[in-house]
This record gives structure tokens, C-alpha cells and sequence, in this order.
């Protein structure tokens, strides 16, 4: 990529965005029944919108998950998040519960698929990417996107910055050179806030999370630096827009800089590939990466409903490959199963770790200690090297 010169933006939500806020009760219920019962199926969705809150979806799961605990799971998350708005509140929302049973057709193709091991909760297509932009292998606009929100969060709930409310947005613009990236050129952060600050004020509030988040020079010129720039942001969260599961599939991944396949993740348990797959083709990305056999990867896996083994592993190195990419396929295959249950069993998927997920990215996040993502893990460098000789 010598002598390209671009710029490139992407944005992210915080977890008090009215999207955000349905992916996190989502992602809860799917904690709750895993907890409760690792074999559990699920697929949820949330709707939110002035003082209301609606669950919709189908399960498979212990008879304990009643439609009171998906209620307090629900108001648990908002109250976490920090709603106490008279236009959305934790405690005095309402919440309907229209979940019912998966689907027998479903289940039966899930559990034994045509080729007699699990199938694929669903057909599609999913992507992984890794890149040397940054040290978790993350395209950096989305990185520092993220970054800038998890910062104000992080201020917000410590109660540093009490006039900060939960509803927030941020767009970084950087400038590359020779396809790397050099500069912010532009920053844009809108985010909720009391009634008593001026934007003056807000504007001196969130800079030095701007600043000291992006690398040292790398700060955007000053009349390029924008924050609220509608000027006003009291009313926010589900009062003032409703909000979906699955709405920020772009601000989940990699901000545009790779391609999505389509599916949502928050609200789905393990077996179904559009979240599963897309995490299996994120871990092997990133250790083509950090195996130093390509700059750049993208992977894309496709499967069919019911049938256990991808249709098709494809990878591109962009150019900056050491190694042949049809060959890497086959090896990316020996080193890992990438069967639903495969993928399941070697990232440990099937653990109540989701809700974590829900918020500033499923990508590009530190590994926990108690096997939240493990697709960030950088286990598979030493195998993969074996496997190509």
C-alpha cells in the first residue's frame, strides 16, 4: 500500500445509546440461561423507547428462566448503565416478556445436523480481521472511537464527571499515509449531559479524553474538534430515540474497515454461527497477524443451516502475505474445527459472558481471566506455523 494517502472514519456508541442499551439486556438473558443451563438456546431481542421496554424471541431453557427474572435482568441492566431519567428509568420502565420456545424445526437441524453432528443454527456468511494498526491488531479509527467512550464511561460511573449522562457518540476521522494511519483530522463526540453545563463546558469535559486517548501529536486541529455540535444533548437514551437489538453491527466489528456478513450478535447464544463463526474468524485472523504472516487478514467463513462443517474458509492477506493464502485455508482448518460445536468448545463458548460484550466492541478487547474473549486469545501462532512447515 506505498505512497496511499486517505482518510478513513469510524464511529462507536456508547452503552447507553438506545441500540446499546437493547444489545446489553439482550446479551443478559443470554447470560442468565447459560448460567443457569450451559445448553441453552437462545434468541432474543429488545426494543426500547420512552419509559418501556419490550423483550421478544424464542428459548430453549430450565423452567426457572420465568418471565419475572427476564424483567429484573432487564431493569438490572438499565440501572447498571445508569438510567434514572423520568423519561427512562430503571425501576419505573415498563417491561413486557414475549419470549416463547425455539422453534422443533430449529432445534431439530441445530442438534443433529444433516451430517449427524451439530448444524449451524442458521446459513450465512461471517467475517474475521486483523491488522497492524494497533496493539490488539484493531483498524485504529474504530480503536480510538471506542477508546474516547469507554474513557467518559469510565469517568461517568466513578463519579468524576457527574454532569456526564449514559447516551454517547463518537467519530474519529485519522489520516493515513503510505496506508498507515498518522493524524486525527477530525473528532466528533456527542454526548449526554446535565442541564446546568454550558457546551462550553461540556466541550472542556470531554477533551482531555479525546487528548490523552489518541497518540501524543496526533490530535485533530481545534476547529475540527467537534462536540455536541447540534448544541444541546439533555434528552437522550431510549427517551429520545427507541432502540433495537442489533442495530450497531459496524460500531460491534471494525468501524467499516472490513466487511460484515450481516448478522447480528448480542441476544444469541453459541450455537448460532452469526455470532460464533464471526469470533472463530476474528481469533484465526488475529493469529495469521500476530504470527507475522500477513499485515493485514481477511477471513470470511460460510455456512448452511443444519450442517455442521463450513461451506467454504476463504482468506485474504491483502497483498502483504509471506504465505500462499489457499494453502493458509487448509492450514487455518487443521489447526482449528471450525464445526459449531468446534468452535464452541475451543473458544469456551458456552459460558455466561456476553453482556460484557455488548458495548465499545466484541473486537480488540483484552482477554479475561474468567474466558470472556477468548477469541482475542493470541494461542494458535505456534500451531499455525507448524501446520505450514
Amino acid at each position: 500500500m506505498a505512497d496511499i494517502e486517505y482518510l478513513f472514519t469510524s464511529e462507536s456508541v456508547s452503552e447507553g445509546h438506545p441500540d446499546k442499551v437493547c444489545d446489553r439486556i439482550s446479551d443478559a438473558v443470554v447470560d442468565a440461561f447459560l448460567e443457569a443451563d450451559a445448553g441453552s438456546r437462545v434468541a432474543v431481542e429488545t426494543l426500547t423507547t420512552t419509559n418501556r421496554i419490550v423483550l421478544a424471541g424464542e428459548v430453549r431453557g430450565p423452567d426457572t428462566m420465568t418471565a419475572e427474572r427476564l424483567e429484573a435482568t432487564a431493569r438490572a441492566c438499565v440501572k447498571d448503565i445508569g438510567y434514572e431519567q423520568d423519561g427512562f428509568h430503571w425501576q419505573k420502565a415498563s417491561v413486557e416478556v414475549h419470549v416463547h420456545s425455539q422453534s422443533g424445526d430449529i432445534a431439530q437441524g441445530v442438534d443433529a445436523g444433516a451430517d449427524k453432528d451439530e448444524g449451524a443454527g442458521d446459513q450465512g456468511i461471517m467475517f474475521g480481521y486483523a491488522c497492524r494498526e494497533t496493539e490488539p491488531l484493531m483498524p485504529a479509527p474504530i480503536y480510538y472511537s471506542h477508546a474516547i467512550l469507554r474513557a467518559l464511561a469510565e469517568v461517568r460511573h466513578s463519579g468524576a464527571e457527574p454532569g456526564l449522562g449514559p447516551d454517547s457518540k463518537s467519530q474519529v476521522t485519522l489520516g493515513y499515509a503510505n496506508g498507515r494511519p498518522v493524524c486525527a483530522t477530525s473528532v466528533v463526540v456527542s454526548t449526554q449531559h446535565s442541564a446546568d453545563l454550558s457546551q462550553d463546558q461540556v466541550r472542556e469535559i470531554v477533551r482531555p479524553y479525546v487528548v490523552n486517548i489518541l497518540p501524543e501529536g496526533w490530535m485533530c486541529p481545534e476547529e475540527d474538534f467537534y462536540v455536541n455540535p447540534t448544541g444541546r444533548f439533555v434528552t437522550g437514551g431510549p427517551d429520545g430515540d427507541a432502540g433495537l437489538t442489533g442495530r450497531k453491527i459496524i460500531v460491534d466489528t471494525y468501524g467499516g474497515a472490513a466487511p460484515h456478513g450481516g448478522g447480528a450478535f448480542s441476544g444469541k447464544d453459541p450455537t448460532k454461527v452469526d455470532r460464533s463463526a464471526a469470533y472463530a474468524a476474528r481469533y484465526l485472523a488475529k493469529n495469521v497477524v500476530g504470527a507475522d504472516l500477513a499485515e493485514r487478514c481477511t477471513i470470511q467463513l460460510a455456512y448452511a443451516i443444519g450442517v455442521s462443517k463450513p461451506l467454504s474458509v476463504y482468506v485474504d492477506l491483502h497483498g502483504s502475505g509471506q504465505v500462499d493464502e489457499k494453502r493458509l485455508s487448509g492450514a487455518l482448518q487443521d489447526v482449528m474445527d471450525l464445526s459449531p460445536r468446534g468452535i464452541r468448545e475451543h473458544l469456551k463458548l458456552s459460558r455466561p459472558i456476553y453482556a460484557r460484550t455488548a458495548a465499545y466492541g466484541h473486537f480488540g478487547r483484552a482477554p479475561d481471566p474468567d474466558g470472556g474473549f477468548s477469541w482475542e486469545r493470541l494461542d494458535l501462532i505456534d500451531d499455525l506455523r507448524s501446520a505450514l512447515g
